[in-house]
């Protein structure tokens, strides 16, 4: 094995890697999570994943793959709360994570906590194992908010001052961050003075086994697609009417508002917007996007199918003809790389690593913002285009192949590494 064995103590305090994608608080961080984790497993690492119970049927104990595994701990209530109010219950959480580790003799190389409330988790165990402690936040309080305040976006849903401040502190107390675009780097030393040195950039990844260019054809009717709207009756005729697809959470940063309003740009094609994300948190949300297709006219060109289990998303990305993403904000933009693995070209916003990730002109646009009429026109540049073919699938999916998880976990364990080495010399 190229590297000693690593025993490494993950924390997601406040969602669960294995919960439902697409929910309110479910989402590229969980896929990271799994993913890494797993990847690690299969190198001979050891990787305990800790989540607070969200469901009295939660098992304590789930085995994720070889040497990888998640473990959930009590943390308040065994149901679904507020993330904020996780918060006031770490106490509790990192109390039964130590009671679980004394009880089953298990000792941790170092910590990698994702997300600021498991990080504040991290710093006690930290302080507690004397270890090193690696933190990812995968977004920041700081840059949300100036995003919200920027484009005047619903300043209830602000994030509080609180998680800005305990943000700040922990990049100083940490022992090294990984963030997965030089972008976040550059807000992490603008907005909390974070040192560089102790910043390295990873990129996420795709599960290039999962996520293949299927069948168009075959994905629509294995979907049912020609059973939605607009699409009934016509026989073969169905296959030939274009899908724009939108996979995410609904939440007013991912813009889906924007997509809704430039169908009405696009009234000459017969095309159908399906919309995966959601769940029973966001039936407000959806109802008001309903509200708006509504006053655009373009409420019979609208499907929202709620939330898809994450082995299917490659039938969807390969059904569509264009995969969008309109967001005010991503962190990295796993969409992308889910939607390209799978042959289908993608609009989007100039956010998280999208310019990178994407070739313009080539597998699809980014643009400078979401304003309607943007998205538009590059989403009817791409659906003007023949119907993509096996070998254009292919190039397209080539364009992502150095996102591999394999590659991403060599970086992840490089960095390990450095750190521990770093800490046991310090402490030498």
């Amino acid at each position: 094995m190229p590297h000693s064995q690593l025993r490494i103590a993950m924390l997601s305090a406040h969602s669960c890697p294995v919960g439902k994608l697409g929910t309110k608080d479910t989402g590229g961080m969980s896929v990271y999570i799994r993913e890494v984790a797993s990847e690690l497993g299969k190198r001979g690492h050891l990787v305990d994943i800790y989540t607070r119970v969200h469901d009295p049927e939660d098992r304590q104990i789930y085995e994720l793959n070889q040497n990888a595994r998640l473990i959930h701990l009590r943390a308040g209530t065994e149901e679904e709360i507020h993330k904020l109010a996780v918060y006031l219950h770490l106490l509790e959480f990192v109390s039964n994570l130590e009671n679980f580790r004394k009880q089953n003799n298990l000792h941790y190389d170092l910590i990698f906590s994702h997300y600021w409330l498991s990080a504040v988790a991290g710093i006690y165990l930290q302080q507690l194992w004397h270890v090193p402690h690696i933190t990812m936040f995968h977004t920041l309080g700081a840059v949300k908010n100036a995003i919200r305040k920027k484009n005047c976006l619903i300043p209830g849903e602000s994030e509080p001052e609180f998680r800005i401040e305990t943000e700040r502190d922990l990049v100083q107390k940490c022992h090294h961050v990984v963030v997965p675009t030089e972008r976040e780097k550059i807000e992490l030393i603008r907005h909390y003075g974070a040192l560089s040195g102790k910043i390295s950039v990873v990129p996420c990844g795709v599960n290039l086994e999962l996520f293949k260019a299927l069948d168009k054809i075959q994905a629509r009717q294995y979907l049912g697609f020609a059973c939605l709207p607009h699409m009934k009756h016509r026989g073969s005729q169905s296959n030939n009417d274009k899908i724009i697809l939108f996979v995410g959470r609904i939440d007013p940063l991912k813009g889906l508002d924007k997509l809704i309003e430039a169908l009405s740009y696009l009234r000459h094609i017969k095309l159908r917007l399906v919309v995966i994300g959601g769940g029973e948190h966001s039936q407000h949300e959806i109802e008001q996007l309903r509200k708006l297709a509504c006053e655009f006219k373009v409420q019979d060109a609208v499907t929202f199918l709620g939330l898809a289990k994450y082995e299917q998303l490659s039938y969807f990305y390969s059904a569509a003809d264009v995969c969008v993403i309109p967001s005010y904000y991503e962190s990295f933009g796993l969409v992308a790389l889910e939607s390209l693995a799978c042959g289908t070209p993608v609009v989007a916003t100039d956010v998280g690593d999208l310019k990178s990730i994407i070739r313009q002109g080539k597998t699809g646009y980014v643009l400078k913002d979401n304003a309607p009429y943007r998205l538009a026109d590059k989403i009817d540049l791409l659906l003007s285009r023949p119907n993509t073919d096996t070998k254009s699938a292919r190039l397209i999916r080539e364009t992502v192949n150095k996102f591999s998880w394999s590659d991403i976990a060599e970086a992840i364990i490089r960095d390990c590494q450095v750190v521990l080495a770093s800490h046991r010399s310090s402490v030498s």
